[in-house]
């Protein structure tokens, strides 16, 4: 949960690939997955964990993103764009089936595009499609995609797991039973439990797949995680969710450790459209009131970099604005008296990952120590996502957006969970997806940046870490994470 992946809202990242030499051999990998969804179609629900488990591994899209960022040909083995910038016509690769024996062809990309653009459609990131005019079918092997405007980051988009590409035939069932084209192909789910994968013998790139089987295990709680990993029950976990014990996985010599960066951008989100935080000044208070070094140190244990708006430190328009709000109790405390507030009760609903959880303690604190009682409430994955991202019933609450590119959702109005609805952020955010040229664009981001921090209109905490525990043999992880998926057909288990 963008002009963006709405997958940006919803993230738990604490994605852990594991093997156990004593039940798994090398041609069998063992996933643990802290958050299990209540779905299996990234088309229509926007839990992060779905991308996690099935995006390029079970559905495949037009384009897939490289570790590095670059878009590469998948379903279209190449394309060609128009002089204007408004036509895209795509080659389709050649001898694809779906899992179910269908075979794949234009009228699949028609119609999962014209789906996903419907007016009752609803893909989680329905706003990335926005741009297109018309997509036809120029024959079996050929599609032309027409654009309203220009789209800087349409094909990047066409590489995520909200573009996937489903058949007619299975689109309705793809929530329970998926059917896609990708390297491996649903065996079982049995829920609260595991979630199994095998093999597609018959994918086009079948050959370059080293597992036989992959099986996800949910398990919520990181303790119980550690346990297994340090028992050699789990062999990896690319998305460790206890950095304080990093520490002793580095000291022993069965695992490596990996520190990478994600897209993910944490954030104390405050719902502008519900007093007082539709008053900027209660915004800027509560920014002023929060120490981030505190939240990571006690949070994340050092291991997190702070950011003072919605961008990625580590990319190409990044500006450092974490001096904005510099941390001031008696500062704050005279902003909330002034705005009027000082003295009451706010809601922080967090949702059950432990980056959130360990936050909201700290940020409790220190609100109280500004004037403010906030209540901290620990919700259910499922109840966020129906109370706090669909109703907007909330006061406060802390996620991590991991989808890249997701400044756009400044721009999508009143209906978002932000209940943010600017005309100089909408009117900035148009000239940053529209423009084609790097240099210009980036320099459009950091006015973007600048402009959501002036506003403060959220309290903008750190980047969220990869942080990933692995054992020697398991090899092809991404060590970084540019997208919400992590393809496993790269990956190998030297058992």
């Amino acid at each position: 949960m963008s002009a963006i992946s709405e997958k940006s809202v919803i993230v738990s990242l604490a994605i852990a690939l594991s093997i156990s030499p004593l039940i798994a051999g090398a041609d069998t990998l063992i996933v643990g997955l802290q958050q299990e969804p209540t779905s299996l179609d990234p088309t229509a629900d926007a839990t992060a964990s779905i991308d996690g488990m099935l995006t390029m591994n079970v559905f495949e899209s037009l384009t897939i993103v490289a570790e590095n960022g670059e878009v590469q040909p998948n379903l279209a083995s190449s394309w060609e764009v128009s002089g204007d910038g408004l036509t895209y016509t795509f080659t389709l690769a050649e001898g694809v089936t779906f899992h179910d024996g269908t075979d794949f062809n234009a009228d699949d990309v028609v119609f999962s595009l014209d789906r996903a653009m419907a007016e009752d459609s609803v893909n989680p990131s329905k706003d990335i499609f926005k741009p297109i005019a018309s997509v036809n079918a120029l024959d079996p092997q050929t599609v032309e995609i027409n654009l309203n405007n220009k789209d800087a980051f349409f094909l990047f988009n066409m590489g995520q797991g909200d573009s996937s590409i489903v058949a007619a035939e299975s689109a309705d069932t793809n929530n329970t039973t998926p059917i896609g084209t990708g390297p491996f192909k649903l065996d079982s789910w049995t829920r609260g439990d595991r979630l199994t994968l095998v093999k597609n013998p018959d994918h086009r790139d079948a050959d370059e797949v080293a597992l036989d089987k992959v099986e996800f295990r949910f398990i919520s709680d990181p303790a119980a995680a550690t346990a297994a990993m340090m028992a050699e029950e789990l062999d990896a976990f690319p998305g460790f969710p206890a950095p304080e014990l990093l520490p002793q996985f580095e000291a022993d010599p069965r695992f490596r450790v990996n520190i990478g960066s994600t897209e993910g951008e944490v954030i104390l989100a405050m719902n502008n459209a519900k007093p007082p935080f539709d008053n900027v000044e209660v915004r800027r208070a509560v920014a002023t009131a929060i120490d981030r070094d505190e939240i990571i140190e006690g949070a994340m244990y050092g291991q997190a970099v702070p950011i003072g708006s919605f961008y990625p430190p580590h990319g190409t328009a990044y500006v450092d604005l974490t001096g904005a709000y510099p941390h001031d109790t008696d500062k704050a405390k005279a902003m909330f008296a002034e705005a009027g507030v000082e003295g009451s009760t706010m809601t922080l609903r967090v949702p059950p990952f432990p980056y959130a959880m360990r936050s909201a303690e700290i940020i409790q604190q220190e609100l109280a120590s500004a004037g403010i009682d906030a209540k901290v409430e620990n919700v259910e994955w499922g109840f966020w996502i129906d109370e706090v991202y669909k109703k907007k019933n909330y006061d406060m609450t802390i996620i991590a957006h991991t989808s890249p590119n997701d400044m756009g959702n400044f721009a999508r109005g009143p209906g978002y969970f932000y209940g943010y609805d600017d005309a100089e952020f909408n009117a900035l955010w148009n000239n940053i997806e529209t423009e084609a040229d790097p240099a210009k664009r980036n320099e459009l981001l950091k006015q973007g940046q600048q402009y959501l921090s002036d506003q403060s209109v959220h309290a903008f905490l750190f980047q969220l870490p990869l942080l990933g525990i692995f054992r020697t043999g398991v090899e092809g992880y991404w060590s970084s994470s540019p997208v919400l998926y992590m393809p496993l057909k790269g990956v190998s288990n030297g058992g």
